[in-house]
């Protein structure tokens, strides 16, 4: 029987263009993931370069290539800069990350991303963390819960359904599967956006769950510490929340997008923008990877 795919790689030809590989350079896949894109990126480096993988994701480590010129390393990569000193390396000539979820996340009913299939809500992406999503939906207060399903799902009616959910523990029913958490969200979301809406719910969680949102500010700080002058940064996002931050950061430096002046009102930039908008997949791409649909990459370069 044919294995599953772990992940197909999106953007992967213009992923490789934008790094500017040198077979002689020091490169960073900060998310792994199923190996696509850094085999494709090893397949372009010569005896005296070398790229570093970063993933959390222990079934991710063990699947990992083997090649000399490539290093796994089990980590966040909010972690990039100090594992990068460890393994003697003060500046990197390229890093990549590819902030979507792994197919093999998804289609795993165990793993609780996906809506799909009935199963634990866990949703962490590092499976030694201390917190799941049915921790989380345990302990949360209403509050906090309508602030996650808001901020970071972007859903009009997330404080109904952080009511509904407080409602169903205190009533001795704590959310702690999937069919539970769909169940208590059809009562809010329109049938026309059935998929749509919970997606964006499971979202939320996985985000809250995973620290999201403060790994990658963490990721994109270690990026400008780490990259040499001329290096080139390359990151696809998924959603709004996500390509905001990136888009400020190489923007201005900081993730509000606010331009800073110095003495003499010299613009401080610390990044070029390779692509002034973001690239996207062709119709061609998203045909054979409809998970590639929503995909948008930026690319910058370290002034």
């Amino acid at each position: 029987m044919e294995e599953p795919v772990y992940h197909i790689p999106a953007l992967l030809p213009e992923c490789i263009e934008a790094l500017d590989l040198r077979p002689d350079g020091i490169y960073i896949d900060a998310t792994y993931g199923g190996g696509g894109h850094s085999r494709a990126i090893v397949e372009h480096l010569g005896p005296q370069g070398h790229l570093y993988g970063f993933d959390q994701d222990e079934d991710a480590v063990g699947r990992a290539m083997t090649d000399p010129r490539f290093t796994m390393v089990y980590s966040n990569f909010r972690f990039l800069r100090n594992f990068m000193r460890f393994y003697g390396h003060d500046t990197v000539d390229g890093i990549l990350a590819d902030l979507g979820v792994s197919f093999h996340h998804f289609d795993d009913s165990q793993r609780g991303f996906s809506f799909r299939f009935d199963g634990p809500l866990d949703m962490r992406m590092n499976r030694h963390a201390s917190r799941s999503a049915a921790d989380l939906l345990s302990a949360a207060s209403e509050e906090e819960l309508a602030g996650i399903f808001t901020l970071y799902g972007e859903l009009p009616f997330g404080k109904r359904l952080a009511a509904a959910i407080v409602a169903e523990r205190n009533a001795g029913r704590p959310v702690t599967r999937i069919e539970q958490l769909r169940e208590i969200s059809s009562r809010f979301i329109s049938p026309k956006r059935e998929k749509k809406e919970l997606a964006m719910i499971f979202q939320a969680l996985r985000i809250e769950v995973n620290g999201e949102m403060q790994a990658l500010e963490q990721f994109l700080q270690a990026c400008l510490k780490t990259l040499r002058p001329g290096g080139r940064l390359a990151v696809i996002t998924y959603h709004s929340l996500e390509d905001r931050l990136v888009k400020n950061f190489i923007k201005s430096g900081n993730f509000e997008g606010r331009i800073e002046k110095d003495f003499f009102g010299k613009v401080y930039r610390p990044f070029k923008a390779v692509n002034s908008k973001p690239i996207v997949p062709s119709a061609e791409e998203i045909e054979q990877n409809p998970r590639s649909r929503s995909a948008k990459l930026r690319v910058a370069q370290k002034v």
